[in-house]
């Protein structure tokens, strides 16, 4: 093999790499790369952006080395520069108020909610992972992760967490400049500029920017013109190393996007924010009460965290409806006032047929997985147990053979199934966690 040039050693790497990927895959992140020059026993590729480098690396170096030589120091004999197309001209460090035209950008700037703060984010088992990674992220933005990828449901907490990386990083890193903005306002933003022909005075703006963060990318779906101007600047900003920190409904490979910039969202950190378990919910009610300077008694706040259990911005409206009712009537905070007040929020069992796919949704959402993943015959515990958990509902609450329904995970087989069924059955009486995370689900289908 060390006879062999480098070059040559790279053309029967892309030999057996294109046998193994498919050619989406190959077309997207090893058709770009190109040869350079050969510096001694050195190979050196030119690649189109700093993604195409980390991917190379992060997926491919086990055999990368298996062609190429190895230096004293146990690196791979390989380097790498950008594409000078796809380098980010210099900018000079101009203001924001001069870079910003009067009629764009000051006018769709996101002004951050001072109550989304860290402080004001109850942490629990579903957003703990989330919430570690955003304050990393604030601490140090551009250093750790430069891309985050926040994705949940409506109303759990993922605007809070933008809105506080922004709140931090104002305060601990005066000197940067951050932009919060929704995708909604930055197709705005271009329409505006387009019209304006002040195009390329948008790009010099965002481009200055050194932490960006875009609530509800998933609206620039079935966009693709505007797409192509946010993922220029995306790159932009990436292979300068600034932080951008994004916001979705779905995980990104759910989004109807260009491959393109799925796969640039999927090389970031990629976090999932699930729906806060009961006690969460507790806490999120009491913290909410005690911002109103009013007490809500413990069994109280259970009885609501009961009911209303798929979205925060709930809770919130329902201690917002109580405090107003009980304050105005001059009454004391029962069940039975709860239960007048609040009765047409609460999440109550409808006599809809519930089938595999509900059931899979419903854990997908609660466990932070992929429906496909769980219909899959991957086998990492993160997804095998959500299957398992998913089989035994399926079980529970379908009246059907367990041929046919083992059939709907990707056609298991019914021993598959029963054996799940039996684990999770067990695990149930002892675990109270996962009985809470079972009773969740169940609400969620009966919704």
């Amino acid at each position: 093999m060390l006879t062999k040039t480098p070059q040559e050693a790279w053309s029967e790497f892309l030999e057996t790499v294109e046998k193994r990927c498919s050619p989406t895959e190959f077309q997207n992140w090893f058709a770009p790369i190109r040869l350079r020059e050969e510096v001694s026993e050195e190979l050196c590729l030119e690649v189109p952006n700093i993604f195409v480098q980390e991917y190379l690396i992060n997926n491919y170096k086990k055999e990368l080395s298996s062609f190429l030589s190895v230096k004293a120091t146990g690196e791979l004999s390989l380097s790498f520069t950008i594409s000078e197309t796809k380098k980010a001209e210099p900018l000079p460090q101009i203001p924001l108020n001069q870079l910003a035209s009067p009629s764009s950008q000051h006018a769709l700037e996101v002004k951050l909610n001072p109550n989304y703060t860290f402080q004001h984010f109850i942490e629990g088992p579903s957003n703990q992972f989330v919430k570690s990674a955003a304050v990393g992220i604030a601490t140090r933005p551009g250093k750790s992760y430069t891309l985050m990828f926040i994705h949940g449901g409506v109303g759990l907490g993922k605007t809070h967490i933008l809105h506080s990386i922004g709140h931090q990083v104002r305060e601990r890193h005066k000197k940067l400049r951050v932009y919060c903005i929704t995708t909604e306002a930055f197709i705005n933003d271009l329409v505006d500029n387009l019209r304006n022909k002040s195009l390329d005075r948008m790009k010099r703006f965002y481009r200055s920017l050194d932490v960006l963060l875009v609530d509800d990318i998933q609206f620039l779906q079935n966009r693709p013109n505007f797409e192509e101007e946010f993922c220029n600047t995306f790159e932009s900003l990436i292979n300068q190393g600034k932080q951008i920190v994004i916001t979705s409904d779905k995980p990104p490979g759910q989004l109807k996007l260009s491959e393109r910039l799925i796969a640039r969202m999927e090389w970031g950190l990629v976090a999932n924010v699930g729906i806060p378990d009961l006690e969460t919910r507790v806490a999120i009610l009491q913290h909410k009460a005690e911002q109103k300077g009013f007490r809500l008694p413990q069994s109280i706040a259970f009885f609501i965290a009961e009911h209303i259990y798929n979205n925060v911005r709930q809770l919130e409206g329902a201690i917002n409806r109580l405090n107003a009712y009980c304050r105005l009537m001059k009454l004391d905070i029962t069940q039975e006032v709860v239960e007048s007040t609040l009765g047409e929020l609460f999440q109550t069992s409808s006599h809809k047929k519930i089938s595999v796919d509900n059931i899979l949704k419903s854990v997908a959402t609660i466990f932070g997985v992929r429906i496909s993943d769980l219909k899959s015959s991957v086998r990492s515990k993160d997804v095998s147990f959500p299957r398992q958990v998913a089989m035994y509902l399926a079980k529970e609450l379908i009246n059907d053979s367990l041929m046919r329904l083992a059939s709907a995970f990707g056609g298991k087989t019914h021993s598959t199934l029963l054996h799940a069924w039996k684990k999770i059955a067990g695990l149930v009486k002892k675990d109270e966690r996962l009985r809470r995370q079972i009773d969740m689900a169940r609400r969620n289908l009966e919704a």
